[in-house]
């Protein structure tokens, strides 16, 4: 009896564990229309994860008061776009699209309108409002209202200093905006969180599933929330002021230190508790990695990652770290009705130091070993849903990561990553290896250190994904066979052209590999000096290629560039992989790093897998308005 009890127990676990579906955002039709030439429009829309194979679609477009006309003949089966042509363009023109089910219209879209005599032009403009002296910098994106739209959360930075220089930063400042340009609210961390690419990890996630974004970071003494409220003791001033202090000048190495979330709606703080883990001591995060060395002067302290991840399969964690030239500690926290909890923390001093120093500039979340929960890619390392250090290669940090389905036909995901060969040590310069088990599948550039690479599908010519970076000498296949000549740039990607295989993206342009340039952001720049990266990358609206966010040159504005170019290839918005959507939740961290799927995504793959999700009920925010 005791068996069959424990039998029927241990079934009902495992059935409900196979249902789980992430819980993810209820987005709409994200309709986009924009001039492509002086007598035809672009439209794209999105085809939801949740949406049956065999739905199809109807435009229709509405010229001034004019009944509303359908645009196609037939069904659309194959593609989430359309080019319109002849229009009149001296009367307003805006553009639907209604889904059809068995021969059966479903609700209308929202409208995308181009005004009379709107220019030539495939971007959407955003006036800023930036502080005198700041610079727009890194961008994320989530649902602030529950209207099944992104909105764009800003980091406006002022003078930026990185860890080891000496001397007193910009206040970090946080601004939300709707896509129409409409100011949402403002955040300021204050004087005591140092501006800087290693301190200003933040995170925009549905973190409780209600239909509203939350916004999370790491703040102090004196930060203001978007309603004017000031955490902790606004009067303390925590920065060393003394210039004849050497290398502590400028630094802030003392003073508590909080994790808060905010209201994406308001950007009103919800819940503040101390930052885990706290910095001391200061000398306590030093080990091999990093050149090797230590210090206690707030450089190997004071760096910090974040992520989200699916730590239960279906609910949303977010993860706040710091360190990973030595010591590393990530913190998993739930933020559930409303009641912030420590969900787990992972600390690598406590592995006997075989998770020392593995960690990147950047970090990664993917379902490593198919049990529908997230394990966080850290560099060299990878933590479990747990919290416990599921593997450690050894191979020390590096600047980039990418971690997907690189290799067709080879069960499970890869990670392909680049490593500094610090003094006195010797290793590979760039590796791939199995994301579950750690096997290594490649190691190159013996005892260099790489300071740039990527892997992606950019060669149609060849199957499943290449790797380039720097010393590589050429383009090479994931077994390290060199197939070509090495791409212009080692930096982003971005699915672009109507073709399956990625495209480069460095500083304001895009190239194809082999075909060259094939769009210009004129009047834009990029940021985070020679790293060369965009604000965003990301499916924001649209079919499933991926727009791009810049800022204009004179700091005044944001403008989010789309694709013109037809495609007819149909995959729902790449919002909807689980994957994907965590990259681009970590794209803002640190060393900015472009988004990969879950699944392969390039020249002759199978048919992208129904993503294994439920959408949220855009209804029930307990946030008030």
């Amino acid at each position: 009896m005791k068996f069959i009890r424990l039998f029927v127990i241990t079934f009902l676990i495992f059935a409900l564990g196979a249902k789980a579906q992430r819980q993810m955002e209820n987005l709409d039709r994200g309709v986009i229309a924009v001039r492509s030439t002086t007598d035809s429009v672009y439209i794209g829309w999105r085809l939801l994860g949740t949406e049956p194979d065999v739905i199809a679609f109807n435009l229709y477009r509405q010229t001034g008061n004019e009944k509303p006309v359908r645009l196609n003949a037939n069904p659309i089966k194959e593609s989430t776009n359309y080019v319109d042509g002849k229009i009149d363009f001296n009367q307003d023109n805006s553009w639907f699209v209604k889904a059809l089910l068995k021969n059966v219209e479903q609700e209308a879209s929202k409208f995308f309108t181009l005004k009379a005599n709107s220019p030539v032009q495939q971007y959407i403009n955003i006036p800023l409002k930036t502080p005198a002296g700041y610079t727009p910098n890194d961008a994320s994106v989530g649902d602030l209202d529950g209207d099944g739209e992104y909105e764009i959360i800003l980091h406006q930075t002022g003078r930026a200093i990185d860890n080891p220089s000496t001397g007193i930063s910009g206040i970090p400042i946080f601004q939300a905006y709707k896509m129409d340009g409409t100011f949402l609210w403002e955040i300021n961390l204050g004087k005591n969180i140092r501006e800087g690419a290693h301190y200003t990890q933040f995170m925009v996630y549905d973190l409780d599933s209600d239909g509203i974004a939350e916004f999370a970071c790491k703040t102090a003494d004196g930060t203001m929330d978007g309603i004017g409220k000031v955490i902790g003791d606004s009067t303390k001033d925590y920065r060393n002021l003394d210039k004849a202090s050497g290398t502590f000048y400028g630094k802030i190495l003392a003073g508590p230190e909080y994790f808060t979330i905010f209201s994406g709606r308001t950007g009103e703080a919800l819940a503040t508790t101390d930052y885990i883990p706290n910095r001391l001591p200061l000398n306590g995060w030093n080990g091999h990695g990093g050149n090797g060395g230590g210090d206690s002067s707030g450089n190997r302290v004071d760096r910090f990652l974040a992520c989200i991840a699916y730590l239960d399969g279906v609910h949303p964690s977010v993860v706040m770290c710091r360190g990973y030239y030595g010591r590393s500690v990530l913190a998993a926290w739930d933020w559930r009705k409303e009641k912030l909890t420590s969900r787990w923390v992972f600390d690598s001093k406590d592995g006997e130091n075989v998770f020392s120093g593995q960690g990147n500039h950047n970090l990664s979340v993917a379902d490593v070993d198919g049990d529908g929960k997230d394990e966080i890619i850290y560099g060299s390392m990878v933590v479990d849903d747990n919290g416990k250090g599921l593997f450690s290669t050894g191979f020390r940090h590096g600047d980039a990561i990418h971690v997907g389905k690189l290799i067709p036909g080879r069960q499970g995901l890869q990670v392909f990553g680049i490593h500094e060969i610090e003094a006195k040590t010797e290793g590979p310069g760039a590796t791939v290896f199995d994301a579950k088990t750690g096997e290594v599948l490649y190691k190159g550039s013996m005892n260099k250190d790489v300071g740039r690479g990527v892997a992606e599908d950019i060669d149609p010519s060849n199957p499943g994904a290449e790797m380039w970076f720097s010393g590589s000498d050429g383009l090479l296949n994931m077994k390290g066979d060199r197939i070509g000549d090495a791409p212009p740039s080692a930096n982003f990607l971005i699915w672009w052209d109507g073709d399956l295989s990625r495209e480069l993206l460095d500083g304001n342009h895009i190239d194809k590999y082999k075909a060259g340039r094939l769009f210009t952001a004129d009047g834009c720049v990029s940021n985070n000096g020679s790293k060369s990266t965009p604000a965003l990358s990301a499916d924001l609206f649209g079919d499933w290629r991926e727009e791009v966010i810049f800022r204009t040159a004179d700091n005044q504005n944001l403008r989010i560039y789309t694709t013109t170019i037809p495609t007819n290839h149909r995959i729902c918005t790449l919002m909807h992989d689980p994957q994907y959507r965590l990259a681009i939740a970590s794209e803002n961290v640190a060393y900015n790093q472009p988004p990969h799927t879950g699944f392969f995504l390039g020249t002759d793959m199978e048919s992208a897998p129904k993503p294994k999700i439920v959408l949220v009920n855009k209804n029930k925010s307990r946030h008030k308005k």
